[in-house]
């Protein structure tokens, strides 16, 4: 018995170690308005779109896809050549009509949810990114096509 508590505790330790050193791409500090404002503007002297990967630290699968999109020298290139990428937190307490009126109400897709805004702030494409997931991750060439279809260049 003293021994299933003290693997226990140990397990227990563990997991809620890792979960505190967790990374956080989502920075819930930042006002999301204003954040996707100077994207837009950058984007526009760049000649580049937006991406807005709208979701939050407490989602594993915005996570995930973070990870994964910043892991793949094909797909980080796609992105540094033809966008502007943010991780616009979505606070899951508070007001945030705005900011997905903004958006074009992504969140009915559930997240993260993909927004792809041109140089002047336009929505063009919401991606459901379920339809990017293979199996309990993401899927390279559907990632990659999605990046590819909606360049400033392919539209």
């Amino acid at each position: 018995m003293k021994k299933f508590i003290l693997i226990s505790i140990v397990f227990f330790a563990v997991v809620f170690t890792a979960n505190g050193q967790a990374v956080k791409v989502y920075d819930e500090n930042i006002d999301p308005m204003a954040q996707i404002d100077k994207a837009v503007s950058d984007a526009a002297q760049a000649g580049k779109n937006v991406i807005c990967q709208v979701g939050g630290n407490w989602c594993s699968w915005c996570l995930m896809f973070a990870d994964f999109i910043t892991k793949d020298a094909d797909i980080a290139k796609v992105i540094d050549d033809n966008y502007v990428y943010i991780h616009v937190n979505y606070p899951r307490k508070g007001a945030a009509e705005n900011l997905l009126k903004r958006l074009g109400n992504p969140g009915r897709f559930g997240y993260p949810a993909l927004v792809v805004l041109d140089g002047k702030g336009g929505v063009i494409h919401i991606q459901d990114s379920s339809f990017l997931e293979e199996g309990k991750g993401y899927n390279k060439d559907k990632v990659l096509r999605f990046l590819k279809c909606w360049t400033p260049s392919a539209i």
